[in-house]
């Protein structure tokens, strides 16, 4: 017997409850490759956390606003349909992040060269 495929929704926050500024969700992992949805729950980070990932990440803004910061460089200004391809180990962090709506991201990471 095959077991239910259950339908979700990328838009769908409603269910989500934590006391972290963002909430990563893997979507699909496979060899190499991973891809994650991440809902900004807060206006933005505090200062002094950035973000240093082993992975190359490609990032697609779907909902919301927010300024992307990279380490002694410029911040970016994204909006809802925005995407930016981050190398493994650029130091990034979110300095603000719109609340309503919330932002939703889909993340690729990957270690495939």
């Amino acid at each position: 017997m095959m077991k239910e495929k259950k339908i979700k929704n990328i838009f769908d926050t409603e269910n989500i409850q934590s006391q972290d500024p963002e909430v990563f969700e893997n979507i699909l992992e496979l060899k190499g490759i991973k891809i994650e949805r991440i809902v900004t729950l807060i206006p933005y980070n505090k200062p002094g956390d950035w973000y240093n990932q082993n992975t190359d990440e490609w990032v697609l803004l779907l909902q919301g606003e927010a300024h992307l910061e990279f380490e002694q460089e410029q911040i970016l200004q994204l909006k809802a349909g925005d995407y930016i391809f981050i190398p493994a180990h650029k130091k990034h962090r979110i300095n603000h992040s719109s609340i309503e709506p919330k932002c939703i991201w889909l993340a690729f990471h990957t270690t495939l060269k």
